[in-house]
């Protein structure tokens, strides 16, 4: 039958959400006004690590508009302890974490007084009064201090700063050979330590929280990416029944990990509404998004890789230590382990090991962060390939396709013993290079070095996969993660045959209600614009596993289309009745059911007319209920694996340490697309995070703990201005592992960007004896780095933002 409706996936529909985005009326938590609401605010401890002796609010209390104050000893019997749903080994020390403290502090932002006023200004100035006095500790900062004998702890009871060790062996595990055999038998030998500074997730939304203790139900209202985990958690926190609490993500504006958590004061919002028995809101404040918000990546990676003269990989060994910060936050032991599977990325290593330990200090939490755990391996790995490539007088590239897998060796059992389904690098390369000019640059980089230009030409390669699509329960299960991987999903049908989509997916910016409409559209054949998407309410979205990890589409959308598939195989009964014709002799194409091989002019009946039929009931077949709605939950068999190559070319100014992204280009395959504005948009997104790990962002902490960059005029986040323009492309290789061939677009930029960034600027200046630069690349280590000719300028330029005054507003650091 020739289709007549023009399919909705795969075309660049604009986001039904921007219209309220854009016109100014959303539902940001922070919007919310309640009948008798009250204002929290929250007492941070200046001190990295002290115990504290006692707490003053007798004149706090008096101020004006003030109604109660509360310290940690007040909620000590209630509080419970924050939650780790990632015990990645058996003997994982994992210390109390109180939402408030009460007899200690152990990172500078803990909280450690609460003021309930009538409006958020009285709150705030009321925690002036509030006298609080500390007995201080020794600061632990420096991982490898923190781990070496006799050290100072951050939690004295545990006896040790080591949280966890965890292993992958592949000549353990049988997936690959011993990588020490590999490593003494090499002909050449790789060993690099690279270090991933400390970022911060900076969402555009602060976070905010808004409790309801007068009903029924206690409702929250929260920016978070997690509703459905995060009202499990509440329960199971507090010990308070889970029926009795609701929870909503209303309009969540960015998250990127950062609000994929059970944070300190969405317990305190809670504990305090029932404490006062009226509503409660807190919304932090910029600085205390960044002071006390969970941070990322901060990890020591030491790298050995085995060869061969011919550039033949034979080998890889990677030993790391990851900052935790002073507790385990809701998935924190398990961000680097993500990674452990991804370091071998696109090559034939025929032996790995890899060996993590997780390590406690005197700093805020870490834990997920845009790619967690990925970009952290795709930077280590592409860095050392164009170390390879040095030692071996190659081209970067041709080490790269000497070691990928072929297209054609697709399914591909890796040496971490994961399936990778599909995916072609030869093309995507091959059309990268094209677009970037990659032959002509390299020509041009002779060139200049040839007459000694004063502006150096530098070319960076990152050629990745990732596995996201945070996947099979029972994988999830074997890694020891506290929950599934499926996802939820249900349609109404409703009586005038709109559509309503509940999905257990809950986006912060990703395009759900949009998406989601195409797929909707395309399987049940009414128009776009018919269909409803709701998401973010327990109460209407009762199960779900909630957004991050890239999960959305290869999860929660597969559910939606298994949900549409019940609902017209309930419709195909009622309209084979409608029809006068055998449920086998109907079939349904573009919205319309008819009975096979009858011409168009033939009796047909709409989804929307079955739809009608099923409202009314007046004649259904024996043995069927008028109910068209449909659910289904959706378990994926594998992770999906998108991948692409970025090419970047920088020039920098060997007098003045100045870098300028002059072009950049990426091909990424993510299967097939369903918008591709969408795309675009997570792409350049994605690009804009991780080229400012590679050149801007970095939290730095003093020798007492204290975060000197707690601010956006110190911790340089880069505007729009201040990032070069994107040349974006995709090759298209479908996942087999789902029905519409989809794979994770919403971190593929930020993993791949940072390595191409920083392989161009390394290479930019490899000539004055320089292989590496340790991130940011401020000018100033840049500038370190060509003048002494070492491989490490890494001890420099560690001032607030990497070097105030670094951007320049044509693009690129300055």
């Amino acid at each position: 039958m020739t289709a007549t409706i023009e399919p909705e996936v795969g075309k660049s529909r604009r986001r039904k959400e921007d219209a309220r985005l854009i016109a100014g009326r959303t539902r940001w938590t922070d919007n919310l006004t309640l009948p008798g609401l009250l204002h929290m605010a929250i007492l941070r401890s200046p001190h990295a690590h002290a115990r504290i002796t006692s707490i003053d609010t007798a004149a706090a209390k008096e101020m004006p508009g003030v109604l109660a104050v509360f310290t940690g000893r007040d909620f000590a019997d209630e509080q419970g302890s924050l939650p780790c749903a990632w015990p990645i080994t058996e003997d994982m020390k994992a210390p109390a974490a109180p939402a408030i403290a009460v007899d200690q502090v152990n990172f500078a932002g803990e909280a450690v007084a609460i003021v309930v006023a009538r409006s958020a200004y009285e709150a705030a100035d009321a925690l002036e009064a509030i006298d609080p006095d500390y007995d201080e500790l020794p600061v632990v900062l420096d991982m490898a201090a923190a781990v070496a004998d006799g050290a100072d702890l951050v939690h004295e009871d545990l006896g040790t700063n080591s949280s966890a060790t965890w292993v992958f062996d592949s000549a353990e595990a049988g997936s690959g050979g011993d990588v020490e055999q590999a490593i003494s038998g090499a002909e050449v030998l790789i060993e690099r330590t690279y270090r991933q500074q400390r970022l911060i997730p900076a969402f555009m939304e602060p976070r905010s929280v808004v409790v309801d203790p007068t009903g029924d139900q206690y409702t929250m209202w929260s920016a978070t990416q997690i509703p459905h985990i995060l009202r499990l958690m509440l329960a199971m926190t507090l010990s308070v029944p889970e029926h009795k609490v609701r929870v909503i993500a209303p309009d969540v504006g960015g998250g990127f990990g950062g609000k994929l958590q059970v944070t300190p004061e969405e317990i305190l919002v809670f504990l305090t509404a029932r404490r006062v028995g009226k509503p409660v809101k807190y919304t932090e404040t910029r600085s205390e998004s960044i002071l006390a918000a969970h941070h990322g990546r901060d990890q020591i990676q030491k790298l050995t890789m085995s060869a061969k003269r011919d550039g033949t990989v034979t080998g890889l060994k990677v030993e790391l230590l990851a900052d935790m910060g002073a507790y385990l936050r809701l998935v924190s032991p398990g961000i680097p382990i993500l990674g452990a599977f991804m370091y071998n990325a696109i090559y034939k290593f025929p032996a790995y090991r890899f060996v993590c330990t997780n390590v406690f200090t005197n700093k805020t939490p870490t834990d997920a962060y845009r790619g967690a755990g990925r970009p952290e391996a795709t930077y280590a790995i592409e860095r050392l390939m164009d170390e390879l490539a040095v030692e071996l007088g190659m081209d970067p590239m041709a080490v790269r396709e000497k070691n990928w897998i072929k297209h054609e060796e697709f399914p591909f059992t890796t040496v971490c013993g994961l399936v990778y389904d599909s995916g072609n690098y030869e093309a995507a390369t091959a059309k990268a290079k094209e677009l970037f000019g990659y032959d002509a640059l390299r020509t041009e980089q002779r060139e200049r070095r040839e007459r000694n230009d004063s502006v150096q030409l530098g070319i960076g390669i990152s050629t990745f996969t990732e596995m996201c699509g945070l996947a099979p329960s029972r994988v999830l299960g074997s890694l020891s993660y506290g929950a599934g991987g499926w996802e939820h999903a249900a349609i109404r049908m409703l009586p005038t045959g709109k559509v309503e989509v509940v999905t257990g997916s809950s986006p912060h910016g990703q395009g759900h209600e949009t998406a989601w409409s195409q797929i909707v559209a395309d399987q049940l054949g009414v128009p776009f614009e018919d269909v409803e998407v709701l998401h973010g309410d327990t109460q209407s979205s009762h199960k779900g596993m909630d957004t991050y990890g890239s999960r959305s589409l290869t999860v929660g959308a597969m559910a939606v289309v298994q949900a549409a598939d019940k609902v017209k195989e309930k419709a195909a009964k009622v309209a084979a009745h409608m029809l006068e014709a055998g449920e086998g002799d109907v079939e349904f194409a573009d919205g319309v059911f008819r009975v096979k091989g009858a011409g168009a002019e033939a009796k047909s009946v709409s989804i929307q007319d079955v739809a009608l039929a099923v409202f009314a009931a007046h004649d259904l077949p024996d043995g069927v209920e008028p109910n068209l709605d449909s659910e289904a939950t959706f378990d994926p068999e594998n992770f999906s694996f998108p991948h692409g190559t970025h090419l970047c070319a920088t020039e920098v100014d060997t007098e003045t340490g100045r870098v300028t992204i002059r072009s950049y280009v990426c091909v990424d395959d993510i299967g097939k697309v369903i918008n591709p504005l969408i795309v675009e948009g997570q792409v350049h997104g994605g690009l804009a995070q991780g080229i400012a790990q590679a050149l801007f962002e970095e939290a730095v902490h003093d020798e007492s703990g204290t975060l000197t960059t707690g601010t956006l005029a110190d911790y340089l986040v880069p505007s729009a201005a201040d990032l070069p323009s994107f040349v974006t492309d995709r090759t298209e290789s479908p996942s087999t592992t789902n029905r519409l061939g989809v794979k994770g677009v919403g971190e593929a930029g930020t993993i791949a960007s940072t390595p191409a960034v920083v392989n161009a600027i390394v290479d930019a200046v490899r000539h004055f004896g320089v292989s590496d630069i340790q991130m940011p690349c401020t000018p100033m280590r840049v500038w370190q780095a060509i003048r002494t000719g070492q491989s490490d300028a890494g001890g420099l330029g560690s001032e607030a933002g990497g070097g105030l005054g670094s951007i320049d507003t044509s693009g690129g650091a300055q």
